[in-house]
């Protein structure tokens, strides 16, 4: 129920006195669409006052059934209001002041493009269009007077940035109870080819360090300053902005740590990440004549930096095109540090820790690269499959010695001896005995056996069968292990 009431305040009276006062407009207290509280000035008359509460609370009850548009003040509202209040919301949340100034730009940009005066103008189509339509330009001097020079169309992956900040922009209207929903959520950004990059073989980040450190300046920076910088980022994995925001406070010296602030951080989550001693050490050298809150680096600006790295490659002799394994740029040097993690023996789970990947498959497919050798030290650590010499069949002896004469097969000499030594008249379970066919069949096969042996063979088979009818239900059995098993107790 909508309430009417005039505001209360106090003021200095006579004598200095403090006196209360009310105010001489009525004011208005209700609940608009949603639940949310509302408090809105009326007028001097009460009667009126409580004539535009009663319309206010109706209007707020039809837009709740569905009947009226709920959201037509903010249609009506300009959208340059929306995006400084949305700028605020960014900075709100602890976006730096560069991000928020880039995001806000693109949205504006490409509004004023469209011709976008308020929320209802808004175009999925048009936005597409001219979005697809922006160019890349950058002002340079000519005879005095600052031109901007078309550089050509944006590339797909830049496309995609102002998309997403539109749909941002369109999103926070939703979620801010601005809209009901977004004209924009359903546009799909150009499928971006993204760069392929290799990582600095071992030999190569040695000679590019060595050289850099001799080196003279170069864009403002010493070449000592320069190697500790590209040996930071191979051994930190820290990106070019994340570098760039560094101060001689972000260091730990005693702890051996770098800490980057959740402002400067992809995630917006805070960073610390361990150095080695070598570097720490270097980098305690490099902070001593830096006051507090300085920057540790007098790094160039961000898209000079890339022009630095690749100068200093052309001065060792390593090419930074793609030449089939990808091309090389500063951030190739991220790339070197997940590599080396993996070529170190690292566990995944550390690298991606250490990466500040919320992938694994980012980590071991993107940014871990095979260095050279890598594949041929991989085929060489399997199992030798190489089948033996003909000499080593011949081995036979325990001293792995050759034998002399052809080779004889083990089981003619156990067939030889299989029934001597003992008592032929024996009896012998029917399961130890061959027949005579299957023993000529073997024979024939190896062709090995005389013929006398042979026929020495068919006597005693013949009395093998005799002892085995002798073997039935009702005759004796022997319980001899000599007998039973002749060979095993000879």
């Amino acid at each position: 129920m909508a309430s009417i009431f005039r505001q209360q305040y106090t003021t200095q009276g006579e004598k200095g006195k403090q006196v209360k006062c009310k105010s001489a407009y009525w004011y208005i207290d209700y609940k608009d669409t949603g639940g949310t509280r509302k408090r809105v000035k009326g007028f001097k008359d009460k009667t009126a006052t409580a004539q535009l509460a009663a319309k206010l609370e109706k209007e707020a009850e039809l837009a709740d059934s569905g009947i009226i548009d709920k959201y037509k003040e903010h249609r009506k509202k300009p959208l340059t209001e929306h995006i400084n209040d949305f700028k605020d919301s960014l900075a709100a949340k602890g976006n730096t002041a560069k991000h928020v100034d880039v995001q806000t730009k693109r949205i504006e940009a490409v509004f004023e493009s469209c011709g976008f005066r308020t929320w209802q103008d808004i175009s999925a189509s048009r936005i597409e269009k001219a979005i697809s339509g922006l160019r890349k330009s950058v002002k340079v001097v000519k005879d005095g007077i600052k031109i901007a020079k078309d550089l050509g169309a944006v590339s797909a992956k830049t496309q995609g940035y102002y998309l997403k900040a539109i749909q941002q922009f369109c999103r926070w209207m939703v979620q801010d109870d601005r809209a009901g929903e977004s004209p924009v959520e359903h546009l799909k950004a150009k499928k971006a080819v993204s760069a392929k990059r290799r990582a600095l073989e071992v030999d190569e980040a040695r000679k590019l360090l060595k050289h850099v450190q001799g080196a003279g300046n170069s864009f403002g920076m010493s070449g000592m300053e320069r190697a500790l910088l590209y040996r930071l980022a191979v051994e930190t994995g820290l990106r070019v902005s994340e570098l760039k925001s560094l101060t001689a406070d972000s260091f730990d010296l005693a702890a051996k740590t770098v800490t980057v602030a959740a402002a400067y951080t992809k995630n917006r989550l805070k960073a610390v990440l361990p150095l080695r001693e070598e570097t720490a050490a270097a980098i305690k050298e490099l902070l001593m004549l830096k006051v507090s809150g300085a920057g540790a680096f007098n790094m160039p600006h961000v898209s000079s930096i890339s022009r630095m790295f690749r100068k200093d490659l052309e001065a060792v002799g390593i090419a930074s095109a793609d030449t089939g394994n990808g091309k090389l740029d500063f951030h190739s040097l991220r790339h070197t540090f997940g590599t080396m993690l993996a070529a170190s023996g690292v566990h995944p789970k550390t690298a991606q820790d250490l990466m500040r990947h919320s992938d694994i498959n980012l980590t071991m497919s993107r940014y871990t690269h095979t260095l050279r050798g890598q594949e041929s030290e991989a085929v060489e650590s399997l199992p030798d499959l190489s089948l033996p010499n003909k000499q080593a069949h011949k081995a036979t002896g325990t001293d792995n010695s050759v034998a002399d004469g052809a080779y004889k097969p083990a089981y003619k000499k156990l067939a030889k001896n299989a029934y001597s030594g003992y008592d032929k008249s024996t009896t012998v379970g029917t399961n130890q005995t061959e027949d005579k066919q299957g023993i000529r069949q073997r024979d024939d096969i190896d062709n090995a056996l005389t013929e006398q042996q042979l026929g020495n063979e068919e006597q005693e088979l013949a009395l093998v069968g005799t002892a085995e009818e002798s073997i039935g239900p009702g005759r004796d059995r022997t319980f001899d292990q000599w007998i039973m098993s002749p060979l095993l107790y000879r």
